[in-house]
C-alpha cells in the first residue's frame, strides 16, 4: 500500500532529456501557458505614458519666446500633449497655445492635452493649469469619473514636465518656484467642473525622480478657507497684473453654488 500511496525514489533526469525537451516546442509553449495563467491581470489607466518622470521621453519645442525673459513681461503657454505610438510626450512653450499640436482625430477624440499658463495677478506670479474632462462628445462624458481620477493622479507628472521642459526660467527665476499652482477641471458635469489649489510649484512636482502617484497623495498643501480664492486681475487697466488676457480660451470662473463637504463658499475644493 505503501508503494501506491508515496513515489518510489527515482534518479534525477539527464542533462540530454532537459535539454531535449528545451528543445520540444511543445514543452516551451506548455511552460509559457503555464506562466501566463498564473501572471496577475492588474488593468492601468494612463495618459502620460510611465509614472516616472523620464526626460528622454519629453520634446521640448521653443516658439517665439525667449527663455530668459520673465514671464510676467511675456506671454509664457505651455501646451504638453501625448502619442500613444511613440509613448513620447511634446510640449511647445510659446505665447499661446499652440493649436497645430491638437489638430488631428486622435486628440479631437481623446482630449488629454494640458495647457497652462503663467500669469502674474497683483504682482504675485501663478501657474494656472488646464485640463478637459468631458463635453464634447458623449463617450468623454461616459467616462467622465475615470478621466478626472487619471488627470489628479497625472498632473504631477505634467508639472515635472513643465518644470523640466523650462528648466532655465526656474534657474534664472527661483522665485517662481514659489508660485502657487492652480489646477482648472474642465467638464459639463458639474461634479467635476471645479479648481483644486496645488500650493507651490517645488511642493506640486516634487522631487523628478518620483512616481506621480505617491507626489500627488504626499506633495500637495492644504490652505486654510481664507487662501483658497482664484488670483483675479483688477478689472480695470493695471501695471500689476500681465497679461491682461488669458491666452486660453476656457473658462476661468468654476465656481459651484451647492455647499457640499469640502468646498468653501468661492466653490473651490481642497485637495485632500
Amino acid at each position: 500500500m505503501a508503494s501506491l500511496i508515496l513515489p518510489s525514489k527515482q534518479n534525477p533526469p539527464s542533462s540530454s532529456f532537459l535539454q531535449r525537451n528545451n528543445q520540444n516546442p511543445l514543452f516551451f509553449c506548455k511552460r509559457r501557458r503555464i506562466l501566463k495563467k498564473n501572471r496577475s491581470i492588474v488593468p492601468v489607466a494612463r495618459l502620460f505614458g510611465p509614472s516616472i518622470f523620464e526626460a528622454s521621453k519629453l520634446k521640448v519645442l521653443f516658439l517665439g519666446v525667449d527663455e530668459k525673459k520673465h514671464p510676467g513681461n511675456l506671454p509664457r503657454t505651455y501646451t504638453l500633449t501625448h502619442s500613444d505610438i511613440t509613448s513620447k510626450l511634446t510640449l511647445a512653450i510659446s505665447q499661446t497655445i499652440n493649436n497645430s499640436q491638437l489638430q488631428g482625430w486622435y486628440n479631437k477624440l481623446y482630449r488629454d492635452e494640458v495647457v497652462a499658463e503663467w500669469r502674474k495677478v497683483k504682482g504675485n506670479m501663478s501657474l494656472h493649469v488646464h485640463c478637459h474632462i468631458s463635453g464634447g462628445h458623449f463617450l468623454l462624458d461616459l467616462c467622465a469619473r475615470l478621466r478626472f481620477f487619471i488627470f489628479s493622479k497625472e498632473l504631477p507628472l505634467v508639472l515635472k514636465a513643465f518644470a523640466h521642459g523650462d528648466g532655465n526660467l526656474l534657474k534664472n527665476y527661483p522665485e517662481l518656484q514659489e508660485a502657487s499652482v492652480w489646477v482648472y477641471f474642465h467638464s459639463n458635469i458639474q461634479e467635476f467642473n471645479k479648481v483644486e489649489c496645488w500650493g507651490p510649484l517645488k511642493d506640486a512636482v516634487g522631487p523628478l525622480s518620483t512616481s506621480a502617484s505617491s507626489s500627488s497623495e504626499s506633495t500637495i498643501v492644504e490652505y486654510e478657507s481664507s487662501n483658497w480664492e482664484v488670483p483675479k486681475p483688477c478689472p480695470e487697466e493695471c501695471t500689476c497684473c500681465f497679461p491682461p488676457m488669458s491666452s486660453i480660451p476656457w473658462s476661468h470662473d468654476l465656481v459651484r453654488n451647492q455647499d457640499d463637504d469640502g468646498v468653501t463658499p468661492n466653490g473651490l475644493q481642497q485637495k485632500a
